[in-house]
This record gives C-alpha cells, sequence and structure tokens, in this order.
C-alpha cells in the first residue's frame, strides 16, 4: 500500500516537474551556464555537461526522488525510517538534517541577493540606467550594497514572499504559485528571446554560446562536472521533499529526465536570449557571471526598449529566485510539522525569521562589516579572525564557501549512497518500477558506482580552488 504524506501531494505529473524545474532554475542558470557555455566551447561543452549530469546530476536527483516518494516524509525522517527497515543505523537521519540546515544557510544570503532584483526592478523601471556608463553603472550597484537599511529592506520583502508560499501549504502555497510562476518565467523568457532577434547581434549572441570550440573542452570538463551537480538543486533534500509529493504512479526516471533537460533548455534559452542585448550596447560578455546587477542593467541602459526589457528581465530574475527559495525552506518546514504540534504558519513563520536574521550576516558583509575577515593567511601566518586584514572571507564568503563546497557535495554524496547502498536493491528496484531490466542495472551502477566517485571528484577540486 502507498503511504500519504501528511502534508498533502502533487496533482500531477506536471506539477511536480514544475516544482523541480523551478528549484533548480536560479540565479546561475540565468547567467552563470550561459557564460559558461561561452567561455568553455560552446555546442561542446553543452555536450560534455549533459554527459556529466546523466553520470552525476540524474543519479542523486533519481535517489533523492525515490527516497522521498518511498517514505513520504521529510528527509529526516525518511532517512530513518528507510535505514531502520533495510536494518541499518537511524543515524543516517543525520546526513538528511545537516542538507536542510544547509538550505536553511543559503536561503539566508539567498534572500539579500534575491532582494536585489527587487529593487532593480524598480531602478531599471524608472530609467536609472538609462544611457548609464560603466562607471553610473558600478555607483548605482556600490550604493544599493552599501546601504544596510536599503538592503534589509528588500531582504525581509523577499523572505516574507517565500515564507507566504510555504506557509499556504503544499497544493494552496506551493502548487499554486508554481502553475503561476513557472509559465511565467517561460513567457518572459520568450518575450526577451523575441527582443533579442530584433537587436542585430542575434547571430552574435549564438556564435559566442554555440561555437563547437573543442581545444576548450579538457579546460571545461570540471566545471562541466561541477556545474552539472549543482544545478538541478540536489544535496540538501529540496528535491527529496518535493519526491514525498509526487503521485505513485509517476515514472521517476522518465520525470527526472524532464526536469535535467528542461533546466538545461531554460539556461541555454536564458543565454541566447541575453548575450545579443549584451553585444548590441557594446559590452563585453566576458567579465564573469558575476556581474548580473552591472553588465545586463548597462545593457539594458543602452538600447532601444531597454527600459521595459529591462524590468521583464529582472521580474524573471525575481521569480528564477523566488522558486529556488522555497524548495530550501521547504524540507525544515516540513520536518518540524512532522515532529511538533504547532502550524505550518507558526513553523514557517520562525524558520523564515532566523533565515532573515542570519541573513543580516551578509547584509552587512558588503557594508559595515566589510573589513571582518576570517581565515586570514598574512606573513606565513594564519588567524580565525582579523578586523581589516587585506586577505580572507568576509561572512557572506564564509557562509557561502562552507555550504556550496563543503555541505552540497557532502549531501549529495550521502543521498545517492544511502540509496545505492543503504536502502537495498529491491527497494530501489520496487519504486523506481523500471519495465527493463538493463536499465535499471544501469540506473543501480550509476547511484552505487559512477555519481559517488563524480562526486568525490567535484568535492575534492572545490576544496582545492
Amino acid at each position: 500500500m502507498d503511504k500519504v504524506s501528511v502534508h498533502g501531494g502533487w496533482t500531477s505529473r506536471w506539477v511536480f516537474i514544475l516544482a523541480a524545474t523551478g528549484s533548480a532554475v536560479g540565479l546561475g542558470s540565468i547567467w552563470k551556464f550561459p557564460y559558461m557555455t561561452g567561455v568553455y566551447g560552446g555546442g561542446a561543452f553543452v555536450l560534455v555537461f549533459l554527459a556529466c549530469i546523466a553520470l552525476i546530476g540524474l543519479p542523486v536527483m533519481l535517489a533523492e526522488t525515490l527516497i522521498g516518494r518511498r517514505a513520504r516524509q521529510s528527509p529526516a525522517n525518511a532517512l530513518r525510517e528507510l535505514a531502520v527497515a533495510a536494518g541499518h543505523t537511524p543515524v543516517w537521519s543525520w546526513a538528511a538534517f545537516a542538507g536542510m540546515i544547509t538550505a536553511l544557510l543559503i536561503l539566508s544570503f539567498y534572500s539579500v541577493v534575491g532582494g536585489w532584483s527587487l529593487d532593480y526592478i524598480l531602478g531599471v523601471g524608472r530609467g536609472d540606467f538609462q544611457g548609464a556608463t560603466a562607471e553610473r553603472g558600478a555607483a548605482l550597484f556600490g550604493a544599493l550594497v552599501d546601504d544596510p537599511w536599503r538592503m534589509i529592506l528588500w531582504h525581509t520583502v523577499f523572505m516574507a514572499l517565500s515564507a507566504w508560499v510555504i506557509a499556504k501549504g503544499v497544493v494552496a502555497g506551493l502548487e499554486k504559485s508554481l502553475r503561476i510562476m513557472m509559465p511565467l518565467l517561460f513567457v518572459l523568457l520568450l518575450i526577451l528571446l523575441g527582443y533579442s532577434m530584433t537587436t542585430g547581434h542575434f547571430m552574435q549572441g549564438l556564435h559566442f554560446m554555440f561555437n563547437f570550440d573543442t581545444s576548450r573542452l579538457l579546460e571545461g570538463t570540471l566545471p562541466a562536472m561541477g556545474h552539472a551537480f549543482f544545478s538541478l538543486s540536489v544535496g540538501v533534500g529540496s528535491i527529496m521533499i518535493y519526491g514525498a509529493y509526487m503521485p505513485k504512479h509517476t515514472s521517476i526516471g522518465a520525470t527526472v529526465i524532464a526536469v535535467a533537460l528542461m533546466d538545461t533548455f531554460v539556461s541555454l534559452l536564458a543565454g541566447v536570449a541575453l548575450f545579443p542585448i549584451v553585444f548590441s550596447a557594446g559590452l563585453n560578455p566576458g567579465e564573469g557571471p558575476g556581474l548580473m546587477f552591472v553588465t545586463l542593467p548597462l545593457a539594458f541602459g543602452n538600447v532601444g526598449f531597454g527600459q521595459v526589457m529591462g524590468v521583464v528581465f529582472f521580474i524573471l530574475v525575481l521569480i528564477a529566485a523566488w522558486t529556488s527559495a522555497i524548495s530550501m525552506l521547504e524540507p525544515m518546514v516540513a520536518y518540524l510539522v512532522e515532529r511538533s504540534r504547532r502550524s505550518r504558519l507558526w513553523i514557517t513563520s520562525v524558520l523564515a525569521f532566523v533565515c532573515w536574521f542570519v541573513g543580516l550576516g551578509t547584509v552587512f558583509s558588503f557594508n559595515i562589516w566589510k573589513q571582518a575577515k576570517f581565515f586570514v593567511r598574512e606573513n606565513g601566518g594564519f588567524s580565525l579572525y582579523q578586523w581589516g586584514a587585506a586577505s580572507g572571507l568576509d561572512f557572506f564568503g564564509v557562509i557561502d564557501f562552507f555550504t556550496s563546497r563543503i555541505m552540497l557535495p557532502l549531501g549529495g554524496l550521502c543521498f545517492v549512497v544511502f540509496a545505492g547502498w543503504i536502502m537495498g536493491r529491491d527497494a530501489v528496484r520496487d519504486e523506481l518500477a523500471m519495465r527493463s531490466p538493463r536499465l535499471f542495472a544501469l540506473a543501480f551502477l550509476l547511484m552505487r558506482y559512477v555519481a559517488p566517485f563524480g562526486i568525490l571528484v567535484v568535492f575534492t577540486a572545490q576544496l582545492w580552488n
């Protein structure tokens, strides 16, 4: 008999696809992946990336989804129940609990950056970037990050929007909002794509992204492996809790492949739509993925109808950030709902406040705590903290390093090892329900051996860099 989640469930397979795609499509998908495609060999990089998705990203996503659907519980409770059922220690639940904490830490700074998109919707709409020079664009961004009260305002608004969706529940909140936001995201992308075709630089943008340059493949293989893992939003339990809401008779394999293809499609479409606009403004797309709030506003401020298209773009950025943010909050909310008698509204409010409070550290990292540095190496020595040091990481850098380079890979490794080695072959076969024995054998091989090895490579490379 199939279990039913106490939180409810998706009404169809397509809602899970929308939810998982929304979790995967974030700020990095809108700028970083297209940028990496252009820098590391164009179409050749895309092929390597898809291969890495198949060998690393998909097995972890399969593992998370099948664990969630089999247990129908939050990640920590799911691993505890399935581990005990397989005759293993319930300590495995701590791996999922660490993943849920990681998701909240990521949300704490993701909300700050998401708040920037809210500020830029108004700024671009007012015409602040119309005819702006590079110096003017940098000054406008600097004015934003130098003002802690302004950042706190937008950080608060963004966190409140995320909490509002989660507090309403799975169907009335998550599903209803995703049914609106994800189609809107595609519509906005298509509007930008149509506009980019009128700039006169559309073919230049296509060439930048899809020039098949095999000479850069070796250099781009490791970045492709890393981005293949991080792009699907695995390792923190978001996909696992979404899997807990998936209908029983839905094919996990086909659905996960659909999510991976949609995530890649959105990322490529974003690049095709945005780079012609960058070229038409005479700007360099190779300035890096971290300049979304400097390079693109300048581009929109120096092309025809750029004011309107700039607003469209930052609404798109807001939606991408919003759908990712709610997926980070849901796992811990679901866990505490299961473990306590408190209402979902109360739990969501408390967790959102905690994330908001931790996020103040990221806000202050750009202004009043700018000189506070951690893990400082100077003059052959080392100190955990030093004020005014020339090197080291600020508070935001510490949280980002800890979550993205350590906790995310370790979380993904734990989940795929749990599915491949702890649950048992029969339980995995029953949940995946693949008709072809050879296809199941391949999927199980990837979960047991290939994906763990690939994650260890990514983890080692991240720490080394």
